[in-house]
């Protein structure tokens, strides 16, 4: 799956319009000879298939290559962002899932409740708001209006090591890791909403309730064994969305992460930089979904680990 990822993204990027070695683009005094010379230091003047050979051997070796508008070397460029860029949908990740389970299924025990319906319409509105509009109100309302959280950045005072560096570093992360979890509930919520309104459906919760059991005990005996495999792997199918909307987020708060070296090396037609992060974002995706098939398997005991 990687190596056809690698093989579309390659192809893709050398059909891209302009270039970043076009005459002009550099300097406008740029003669084509010049040109030609840089194109023979990076590879570009042979043909496709060989370009995509050396490329891929070198990727195989770690290397990435060298960056068009920095110079320095890509791996050495994403892994400065990467952390950054990882925590952050890490801690959205794990706070869609709790926030989810919990709303999810809280209202399925009420249903037709007030509770219930405005678990709905905060669903609905978490659905179909797009990210970086939200951002945007959250930026207006939260940094401009009320001025209670930083409007960009990720610190705004120098690293001394101190607790109040990283306390500040965690407030400015405060916006953007809300506004990620915020846009990843609606759909989940809905969700585990209908799985648990069909488990307490089922038989064996009817026996559960007649053997006198709690509801605490069918909770945590019947109904999340029954929720975690099908939640989980949605999270693993929903690791692309995540990774992906980073760029505009990033942006949008001045993050110097992935998302945001993304976006730059687009605009300056930096397609090493760019071939490096659509490598690493879709390695890290398939990692994910590969996690969630071996917790899946640890979680549901009927799944044949031989498929």
């Amino acid at each position: 799956m990687l190596i056809i990822i690698s093989i579309i993204s390659f192809i893709a990027i050398s059909l891209a319009p302009n270039s970043f070695f076009a005459s002009g683009e550099l300097n406008p005094n740029i003669t084509q000879e010049a040109v030609q010379r840089l194109k023979a230091v990076y590879g570009l003047d042979k043909p496709l298939h060989i370009q995509y050979l050396s490329w891929i051997f070198a990727i195989v070796k770690l290397d990435f290559g060298i960056s068009f508008t920095s110079g320095e070397l890509v791996k050495n460029e994403i892994l400065q962002r990467l952390p950054i860029t990882l925590s952050i949908n890490i801690i959205s990740m794990v706070l869609i899932f709790i926030i989810s389970l919990y709303f999810g299924i809280k209202s399925a025990f009420s249903k037709n409740s007030f509770f219930d319906k405005f678990t709905a319409q905060l669903s609905l509105v978490s659905f179909s708001i797009p990210s970086f509009y939200l951002a945007l109100l959250g930026v207006s309302f939260f940094a401009m209006k009320l001025e209670i959280l930083p409007i960009a950045g990720l610190h705004s005072m120098s690293d001394d090591g101190s607790l109040e560096y990283y306390l500040d570093f965690a407030w400015h992360l405060i916006l953007p890791i809300c506004i990620i979890t915020f846009g990843g509930i609606g759909g989940l919520i809905l969700y585990i909403r209908s799985l648990t309104i069909d488990i307490l459906k089922s038989d064996y919760i009817f026996f559960a309730k007649a053997r006198g059991l709690n509801k605490k005990q069918i909770l945590r005996y019947y109904i999340l064994p029954n929720l975690y495999p099908p939640v989980i792997t949605l999270l693993g199918l929903s690791l692309p969305g995540i990774i992906g909307g980073s760029v505009i987020l990033e942006t949008i708060f001045s993050i110097d992460g992935m998302g945001m070296l993304f976006f730059q090396s687009a605009l300056a037609h930096d397609y090493p930089v760019i071939m490096g992060i659509l490598i690493i974002g879709a390695l890290l995706t398939l990692l994910g979904n590969i996690i969630a098939d071996m917790v899946l398997l640890k979680l549901n005991p009927n799944v044949d680990d031989k498929y």
